[in-house]
């Protein structure tokens, strides 16, 4: 039998910011929803530990010709993320109910 390789997972600093920005936002409603997501969210990344390819090339970013990322649907939110060697790195985690492009953009605006 096999042994599974796993990969390190790591979480950048804006995806860290996007999830508390994401569970704080649902915490003025229900705590205990907000820690559900939470808890959803985080399992789904530690499943990329052993298992990264499991998730779908981004939709968006195919179309453009660009394969390198991946995502992990946890209705409404989208975990993404790109292998590099044993290595998995979340970058962001938004809301499937919003364009894709339009955060993006917002992104590299708030960076200029």
């Amino acid at each position: 039998m096999s042994k599974v390789k796993n990969f390190a997972v790591d979480w950048a600093e804006s995806a860290d910011q996007d999830l508390a920005r994401i569970v704080e936002y649902i915490a003025n409603d229900s705590v205990i929803d907000a820690l559900n997501v939470l808890a959803r969210i985080k399992k789904q990344a530690e499943a990329l530990k052993e298992f990264p390819k499991r998730g779908r090339v981004v939709p968006e970013l195919a179309s453009q010709g660009i394969y390198a990322y991946r995502e992990k649907v946890v209705a409404p939110w989208r975990l993404i993320y790109r292998i590099e060697a044993e290595q998995v790195y979340v970058l962001t985690v938004v809301d499937s109910r919003r364009n894709l492009e339009d955060i993006l953009l917002e992104r590299l605006v708030e960076v200029i």
